[in-house]
């Protein structure tokens, strides 16, 4: 019996990821494409080697190069599962996926699966980080990307959904042992959801799901955004910062995770409020000048 899903992968230089990436689901003789944007270092024959099929396309933004990947792909299976390339597929997760068969899902169009994030070689587990789940597997042309979003791409699929919350899909990114490579990372993001927050924020557009507290993870985390975007400009990086250490009990990672909450949850979130403020003085000195 064939298997009933196909895996999507972006690159772009991931020789130290993509092999532990296919490694970790070469068991489950699934299907896998490759979608690279122009890899220099050895990403490519990395993938040859393990026999997957490689398409190119320009990199714009994750949202976009995702929405290439699900309209491009010569996908036959009726699911199909979207990772990073620094994430990997636990044994546990794995064995979820060998038993899993289309018509035990009749009516379920989507599945969250769990991720443990790794800084630095420490496990997030504290300050919301854990349980996370992310919508990483659904029905082939059903589920999009949400193209919406500059930066911070998710899937979307209409009707039911389900939660694995046993298996792990484990995200590390070895690159950013070197902090100077997540600085420069996230300077970058912070341009995207900066110009992102400015843009709905003048053309009051929605989100592609429905925010609510008691809905899916997708429809919770608009929730959020949707508080979080009526917030107060630097003073919200303080009170998301002070909720991540204190109330969900960030303090307990340690010093190598109170360092990662304290760039993600409060450095990061202050210089997009910054690029905010500076976009629309660009935009209000643009408009005086015609």
């Amino acid at each position: 019996m064939s298997v009933p899903y196909s895996f999507i992968v972006l690159t772009h230089n991931e020789e130290l990821h993509l092999r532990r990436f296919l490694e970790s689901v070469a068991d489950l003789n699934a299907p896998v494409f490759v979608i690279d944007s122009g890899s220099t270092d050895a990403t490519l024959g990395i993938a040859q080697e393990f026999g997957v099929q490689v398409l190119y396309n320009t990199f714009i933004n994750h949202p976009q190069q995702w929405d290439f990947a699900l309209k491009t792909c010569p996908v036959q299976t009726p699911w199909v599962i979207g990772l990073d390339a620094d994430q990997v597929v636990t044994p546990e997760l794995k064995q979820r996926l060998l038993s899993f068969k289309d018509q035990d899902f009749a009516g379920v169009n989507g599945i969250y699966f769990n991720r443990k994030n790794f800084f630095k070689g420490r496990w997030i587990k504290h300050g919301g980080y854990y349980p996370f789940y992310l919508l990483k597997m659904f029905r082939y042309g059903i589920g999009y990307s949400d193209t919406t979003e500059k930066m911070d791409h998710r899937f979307v699929v209409p009707g039911k959904t389900e939660i694995w919350k046993d298996g792990h899909i484990l995200e590390e990114n070895l690159k950013e042992n070197h902090i100077s490579f997540w600085i420069d990372k996230h300077n970058r993001y912070s341009d995207l959801v900066a110009q992102q927050e400015v843009e709905r924020m003048q053309s009051g557009a929605e989100f592609a799901e429905h925010p609510t507290p008691w809905g899916s993870p997708n429809e919770r985390k608009a929730w959020f955004k949707k508080i979080w975007f009526k917030l107060p400009r630097y003073l919200r990086p303080t009170l998301y910062f002070t909720q991540r250490m204190i109330f969900q009990l960030g303090v307990l990672d340690g010093r190598t995770g109170i360092i990662f909450h304290f760039l993600q949850g409060f450095w990061f979130r202050l210089i997009v409020d910054v690029k905010i403020d500076e976009l629309l003085k660009q935009q209000k000195h643009g408009d005086q000048t015609k």
